[in-house]
């Protein structure tokens, strides 16, 4: 590995190496004793928060909605649930939510709170995530769970009326479901002022949030704390010039850290799972060659497409002599806490998904972080001791940076949320007038846990009589990575293996053919177990294919509630392939569309030249993915169902 050339800001240049905490990021001096060596109580007294309890308490009980501003390490994910729980909001059946924008999240700070609390996990203390509850209605007390899945519940209770106290965390983020929760929060208030607001967060302008909610009430119904954060310092160091490659000047850097610095783990930021998985492959390559004496490196990686074990991996201590090298997405910027980390590498990008709705095309383009984004990344080097974090580009890049990133209602299709709050009687949006009302289908559409257009398929698989083969791709669709290439195989074993499953009319029936066993119970598959899909093939990947039996499962029961019937096609690929939602399509002539690597049709041209496909993802260029070839006809036949009427050629 070659030598990395960092500089110091402010100094002459070249030849320095770190600057020392240039950032707005804390100024705590005094270290503390290892985490290990305090009792839980103890650990729990010690965090910032400790001293504000009983005036966190107090406003609580005085004012409608409390705006809680607290550095990362404050403690208030963890402890503000506590001190309600302890102090009786959750008496009589009352639950206490605190809502998360990423699963991660949610199923991390539940298990440590159940830790803390003294339950198992799903008693007292437990987590809600989209096909995953892990909490009982009985007994549950402090439900940790996604944005996401709250606001869903609101089209079961409009008043969510088993929560006494709901807090908002990380409402810095502008995740679209946190963004329309306050918005109905607000409302509910009013029909229900018993009803506690938190609404938290590391960065938050709190003032113009009090505004928002004072704004048409009493001047009293919100107040602010703020609370003293625990942040160690952090050295931030600068590439003098960009990184032409920065998932290999990535692991260049982790590298030399290992070789050159005491303990401490390292969290590495980069975009997505191709990358995370090339840059785990390079480092793995690495190993054998390490010094003899020198710290072992433990490759994992953290992003959204992982199941709940594989991601809290990340969580596990390390044994003496080893160190985690951790390569993670934005999902790791804030809420998840990786005790150990004191090493942070910034690519300096992240993957964001946008929509264009002239085109009707949601795609994933790859964008620098905004300067918020990277110094909640630099923030994670200091969360329990002093750390470093090296940022792959120059400093001048960094004053260049957005000052935060763009809400995400401002970026995303807002088809499926609209859906859900015409649903609950809200048909002002955001000020803009909404006409109509929703369909019958509309309203079944809202309450299924997928999106609208997988939905639509759904219920669209009566009129072709194939509901049991539509559910299955459902559910594939709805998870990653259900193909995998045998760890050590030769490349030509590994397209053997792919072919036993693929189909000449694209990946919607190549996913159907890899999923024989997903019509078993999840019962059944456990005792079938990993041997039945190795025996099948071995380019599946079990846990993936676990998870798709858990939420055919879930879509099954809707199905069942909705008397959608669960015919088969019995082979016929006609009538599925003309089961076909056609949001994400475009015509040739506007677009420039490339088909990635991953599906089947990437070498062969379809017949008919005519395809839909499911997803965009913005790289170098502009890929689809899952990609099904259809006849041109069917667009005469079904084309009236869509206001502009475009293919892919």
């Amino acid at each position: 590995m070659s030598t990395l050339t960092f500089w110091k800001p402010g100094t002459a240049g070249p030849g320095s190496t770190l600057d020392r905490a240039t950032e707005e990021e804390g100024n705590v001096v005094q270290s503390a004793p290892s985490q290990g060596s305090l009792s839980i109580q103890a650990q729990r007294e010690r965090l910032p928060i400790w001293k504000h309890r009983q005036k966190l308490l107090h406003c609580v009980e005085k004012y409608g909605v409390t705006i809680v501003v607290g550095q990362t390490g404050s403690g208030k994910t963890t402890q503000l649930p506590q001190y309600l729980l302890e102090s009786g909001w959750a008496s009589e059946g009352n639950v206490i939510a605190c809502t998360q924008p990423r699963r991660v999240a949610a199923t991390s700070v539940a298990i440590r709170v159940a830790a803390e609390v003294g339950t198992l996990l799903g008693d007292e203390v437990g987590y809600t995530i989209r096909f995953e509850d892990v909490s009982d209605k009985e007994r549950t007390r402090i439900c940790y769970m996604t944005d996401g899945m709250l606001f869903r519940e609101t089209l079961i209770d409009p008043l969510l009326s088993r929560y006494s106290v709901i807090m908002i965390d990380e409402a810095h983020e502008r995740s679209l479901y946190t963004d329309l929760l306050l918005g109905v929060l607000k409302k509910i208030r009013r029909k229900r002022p018993s009803l506690r607001l938190i609404v938290s967060s590391a960065t938050l302008d709190a003032r113009s949030f009090l505004e928002y909610f004072t704004s048409g009430t009493h001047p009293d119904e919100a107040t602010i704390v703020s609370l003293e954060g625990r942040m160690f310092p952090v050295e931030v160091a600068y590439l003098q010039e960009p990184a032409p490659d920065y998932v290999r000047k990535a692991v260049e850097v982790a590298w030399n850290i290992n070789l050159q610095h005491g303990a401490g783990d390292i969290l590495i930021f980069l975009t997505g799972r191709e990358e995370i998985e090339r840059c785990l492959e390079e480092l793995t390559e690495l190993i054998p060659t390490l010094p003899r004496g020198a710290t072992q490196i433990i490759p994992l990686a953290l992003h959204a497409g992982l199941s709940t074990e594989e991601q809290l991996r990340v969580f596990n201590v390390t044994e003496r002599g080893t160190r985690k090298v951790i390569a993670a997405t934005n999902i790791a910027e804030a809420s998840v806490t990786i005790d150990g980390v004191k090493f942070v590498v910034d690519s300096g990008f992240v993957k964001i998904r946008t929509y264009n709705p002239t085109t009707f095309l949601a795609s994933l383009s790859t964008v620098p972080v905004s300067q918020a984004s990277a110094i909640q990344r630099a923030g994670r080097a200091g969360r329990t001791s002093p750390g470093i974090c090296y940022r792959l580009y120059p400093e001048s890049v960094f004053a260049s940076l957005p000052t935060s990133t763009p809400p995400e209602i401002t970026r995303t299709d807002v088809t499926t949320p609209i859906l859900q709050l015409k649903s609950l009687g809200i048909d002002d949006l955001m000020k803009f007038e909404w006409d109509g009302l929703l369909t019958p289908i509309g309203e079944r559409v809202a309450e299924c846990p997928i999106e609208v257009n997988i939905a639509r398929m759904l219920f669209a698989s009566k009129d072709f009589n194939c509901g049991e083969e539509i559910l299955t791709i459902a559910a594939m669709v709805s998870i990653q990575d259900a193909f995998v290439i045998p760890e050590g195989a030769p490349g030509a074993i590994a397209e053997l293996e792919r072919r036993k499953f693929t189909a000449d009319e694209g990946d919607h029936l190549t996913l159907l053919n890899g999923t024989c066993y997903l019509c078993l119970t999840v019962d059944c598959l456990r005792s079938i177990a990993y041997n039945a899909f190795t025996k099948y093939a071995h380019a599946l990947n079990f846990r993936a294919m676990s998870r798709a039996v858990s939420i055919r499962s879930q879509l099954k029961k809707y199905m069942i509630r909705f008397n959608l019937p669960l015919h088969s096609c019995e082979g016929d690929a006609k009538r599925l392939r003309q089961v076909s939602d056609g949001t994400y399509r475009s015509v040739k002539g506007n677009k420039t569309l490339y088909v990635h690597p991953t599906s089947v049709l990437f070498t062969r041209k379809p017949r008919t030249g005519w395809i839909v496909f499911h997803e965009v993802e913005e790289t170098k260029r502009t890929q689809i993915r899952i990609l099904s070839e259809i006849e041109p006809d069917w667009l005469l036949d079904y084309g009236h169902k869509y206001q502009h009427r475009h293919a892919a050629d």
